[in-house]
């Protein structure tokens, strides 16, 4: 698991970068995204084998960048994890829509890599 390719898809720098380091620091490759159509593009070009994709962001939102990612058969088995402020109210709403967890900030770095560990050991939703 660990060497595992994750891409951070968020507007808030700060939280990216705290996402960043947290992963980095257990050996995992990073890249980031602040917006969706620049996440889709790289999901595309060259499929991670993770997303955090967080929710509410300008441009393209993280919903329509979820829902396209899972209808493309070339990348339905990537994983993705919602990160969202909102709160458990919109957890049923995002597994429903495809994704294979669901985050709420603030977090702690455990539970980062616990959702981590989680789904990378799971078997792709596609699968």
């Amino acid at each position: 698991m660990a060497g595992a390719r994750i891409l951070i898809v968020e507007d808030h720098p700060t939280m990216r970068e705290a996402m960043r380091l947290v992963l980095e620091g257990e050996g995992f490759e990073i890249s980031e995204a602040a917006e969706g159509r620049a996440a889709l593009d790289m999901v595309r070009s060259d499929p991670p084998d993770l997303v955090f994709l967080d929710l509410n962001m300008p441009g393209s939102n993280g919903s329509d960048v979820l829902t396209q990612i899972k209808a493309d058969p070339a990348t339905a088995g990537v994983h993705v994890i919602v990160v969202t402020a909102t709160g458990e109210e919109g957890r049923e709403r995002a597994l429903a829509m495809g994704a294979d967890g669901y985050f709420t900030k603030p977090f702690s770095p455990i539970a980062l890599l616990r959702t981590v560990e989680r789904v990378l050991g799971a078997p792709p939703s596609g699968a």
